[in-house]
């Protein structure tokens, strides 16, 4: 079973026990994070897509750390101008694991005018 998640704006396939380095999140270690916004979910061959999401769908991750990703160089430079810049950026990362995910998109039903007829 896996699943296809937003997570701080960047959407990842993950499935169960699965680690994942996402940006920064504002919590702390440690703590339990769920995760609503389920784009698929597939579940042994039975694909559910959402329009644009999975009603009733969820993620549910812990956190482990917070850390800092590699330095990346930033170098530019005009040829024959003098003109050097160099400039380093660290992205700031959260390691999660996915515990478990919940798929409560398709056990809805629908009603219909018959349905509703006879609850009045």
């Amino acid at each position: 079973m896996y699943a296809i998640v937003e997570i701080a704006g960047q959407q990842f396939k993950v499935s169960k026990d699965l680690k994942v380095y996402v940006h920064r999140l504002a919590v702390e270690e440690g703590a339990k994070v769920s995760f609503d916004k389920v784009l698929l979910l597939d579940d042994n061959g039975n694909v559910t897509l959402g329009a644009p999401a999975v009603e009733g769908a969820s993620v549910e991750a812990k956190v482990l750390q917070h850390l800092k990703g590699d330095k990346v160089i930033v170098f530019k430079k005009k040829r024959r101008k003098g003109y050097k810049k160099k400039n380093g950026h660290r992205q700031s990362l959260t390691q999660i694991v996915i515990e478990g995910i919940v798929a409560g998109g398709a056990t809805k039903k629908k009603t219909t005018k018959k349905a509703e007829a006879t609850e009045e």
